[in-house]
């Protein structure tokens, strides 16, 4: 990896967990798309890592709003469909990983955009923890069906349950793709060089997450993720 890559990923980590601090998610949505542009090998191992500190940090700020039923029911569904995710990855070449992430990520930031009010309940816990398994494990973006879920609750709600959800997915898809020889340890050294980043954007976060326009925010990072989702099909 270039200096150059590395002052990159380092400011694009600092700006996601800035958002996903303040607004509940972006983190991946913003660092799988640049990742995949600079290098492709980078999804998803480098993205899944860099977000366990962040998720740490988020969840134990939030504590006290935990929806610890909804995140229950997320949580078996994300771990059952984890070896799904990890197909994905077997079944796709590595050359056309890029495009994928960036179908994946165009796809989720159009059904956050478009997807009309609800109130949750079973079916919708378990269905994005079923979506959620996939995505995450193979590209490593899996906040889209966890913010539909959530969009309507109140901002602390929605980014303690999606934090704690994301740390332990996180973890069981780590563990399966380096058990399955999909993991490059690499990736890991580079997540934890940057882990500086990841809390300067998290300690920025703190100073705005209790009084930011969250719905605003979320805006922000759905249409930058369509955007870079488009840059990484054409690109590649």
């Amino acid at each position: 990896m270039t200096p150059l890559i590395l002052v990159v990923l380092a400011v694009t980590v600092t700006a996601a967990a800035f958002v996903q601090g303040s607004s509940g998610l972006g983190f991946a949505l913003i660092v799988a798309p640049v990742a995949g542009i600079l290098d492709p090998g980078l999804v998803p191992v480098f993205v899944l890592a860099a977000m366990i500190p962040l998720n740490v940090y988020v969840a134990w700020r939030e504590r006290a709003s935990l929806d610890v039923r909804g995140a229950g029911w997320i949580t078996a569904a994300r771990l059952a469909a984890t070896p799904g995710g990890l197909a994905l990855l077997w079944l796709i070449p590595d050359r056309h990983l890029g495009l994928f992430v960036g179908l994946a990520t165009v796809l989720a930031a159009v059904v956050s955009l478009a997807a009309p009010a609800f109130t949750p309940g079973r079916a919708a816990y378990v269905g994005a923890g079923l979506v959620t398994g996939l995505t995450e494990t193979a590209t490593g973006v899996g906040g889209p069906p966890l913010a539909l879920v959530y969009q309507h609750r109140p901002p602390a709600e929605l980014r303690s349950t999606v934090a704690a959800c994301f740390l332990v997915g996180e973890v069981a898809s780590l563990l399966l793709l380096f058990a399955t020889g999909k993991g490059n340890p690499a990736d890991l050294g580079w997540a934890l060089a940057l882990v500086p980043a990841i809390a300067a954007g998290a300690w920025l976060s703190r100073l705005v997450h209790h009084r930011l326009d969250a719905r605003r925010m979320r805006l922000f990072v759905l249409v930058f993720a369509l955007v870079s989702g488009l840059v990484l099909m054409i690109g590649l």
